[in-house]
């Protein structure tokens, strides 16, 4: 390697470093050492409001064996389970209908998915409370024609639930259909003139082609949901509370910070676990990646 060769790579790298700069001190400042802070929380201990470096692991005994936090969890755990199958099913189909028959309307099509984000969550949130709550549109139309209010329709675990798929559905969509947009549908012609039925067709060759899009539209909903708080506090009510609110209690009206650590250490670990065992399934070769290492 010549001088000036050498000297070009090395005015290469340094470019490539000072590019990379602030992305790398953006993630180190505002997500590593946040994450790192929650970790060493985790193992210390509050007490009158304050932080103790109190070496223990009392937090995640607490957070692992007591029956309050467990079924918390397993509440969420199930509600974002469930949401997030809901919305597979509701987004498969408009994703589907945007990619092949959405034309020149694609791109404004996928914007209008975005149309509720131009608004704040609380907003959203309260939007739903005017729509499903006892004087809301459904029920006051209800009783305007004679007929009973429908109870689980607001402050449930339902109308939690329908409120959760409502804000997460786009990012579903969205997943979905970035994954059918260089699919050849041609194929499924051809599998209908081999005989193959429609439903046979999308088992066997749309969803296995475009399943990383599933995969990442079910993790876009699963995770946020399985921390969401604000959607149970407003639309669940009492019966209606999750992981994610007593987590936020334990930052906020109960100052428990150490626990409130451990909480979320627990809640990360479980949606790196789902994102692992998710990503697994992915086959990168039989979804068009060619890349080396695939």
């Amino acid at each position: 390697m010549t001088l000036r060769s050498a000297t070009a790579l090395h005015s290469a790298r340094v470019r490539i470093a000072l590019l990379a700069l602030p992305g790398v001190a953006f993630i180190t400042l505002f997500i590593l050492i946040p994450i790192l802070s929650i970790v060493i929380f985790s193992f210390w201990r509050t007490e009158r409001y304050e932080l103790f470096a109190d070496w223990n692991i009392e937090n995640y005994r607490t957070v692992l064996t007591d029956l309050t936090y467990l079924t918390f969890l397993g509440r969420s755990l199930l509600s974002a389970l469930l949401v997030s199958l809901a919305s597979l099913v509701y987004s498969w189909p408009v994703a589907y209908y945007i990619a092949k028959y959405g034309g020149r309307y694609r791109l404004l099509l996928v914007v209008a998915l975005a149309a509720p984000f131009f608004t704040g969550l609380i907003l959203r949130v309260t939007a739903l409370q005017t729509i499903f709550g006892p004087i809301g549109v459904i029920n006051m139309a209800l009783m305007n024609v004679g007929l009973e209010p429908i109870a689980i329709l607001m402050y449930t675990k339902f109308a939690a639930g329908v409120g959760l798929a409502y804000l997460y559905i786009p990012f579903m969509v969205t997943a979905i259909y970035l994954s059918l947009v260089n699919f050849n549908f041609d194929l499924l012609e051809v599998a209908k003139v081999n005989g193959a039925k429609p439903w046979r067709a999308f088992l066997e060759i749309t969803w296995p082609l475009n399943w990383i899009g599933t995969v990442i539209g079910f993790l876009l909903v699963f995770i946020p949901t399985l921390a969401s708080d604000v959607t149970h506090h407003f639309l669940g009510g009492p019966n209606g509370a999750s992981y994610g609110m007593i987590l936020s209690n334990q930052f906020g009206e109960t100052g428990t910070w150490a626990l409130g650590s451990a909480m979320g250490v627990v809640l990360f670990l479980i949606s790196f676990l789902v994102l692992g065992v998710m990503w697994r399934t992915i086959n990168l070769r039989r979804s068009g990646y060619t890349g080396a290492g695939a």
